[in-house]
């Protein structure tokens, strides 16, 4: 029973910090890898991790793995540590929030989205 209500909670905390859609998420990592030469493979566009985020997104909660279950805990602690929730959103000011910006949307969080 612990097991499932922590896989509850980890799922809840897992979609409050992620606020983009799968649709966002992916669009984002493919214009991130896009330079002007070349483009990725959408299937291999972005991190691994971000990847990893896309594929949580297209998942029911009862179809989640060991490594979906690490991600999403990775993914909890890291937004966690770079964004304090209850003032979100912010808006940016110099090129390095730009910068942390980029790395939370890499993550499926866009700190400008309401």
């Amino acid at each position: 029973m612990a097991d499932f209500l922590e896989t509850e909670a980890l799922w809840e905390d897992f979609h409050r910090v992620v606020n983009m859609t799968s649709a966002e998420l992916a669009a984002w990592l493919r214009v991130r890898d896009a330079d002007e030469d070349t483009e990725p493979l959408p299937e291999e566009a972005g991190t691994e991790t971000g990847q990893h985020v896309l594929a949580i997104l297209q998942k029911r909660r009862t179809d989640l793995t060991d490594d979906d279950i690490r991600v999403m805990h990775k993914v909890v602690d890291t937004v966690g540590d770079l964004v304090d929730m209850e003032d979100e959103p912010e808006p940016e000011r110099a090129p390095e929030d730009t910068r942390r910006r980029h790395r939370l949307m890499t993550l499926g969080h866009d700190p400008l989205k309401p």
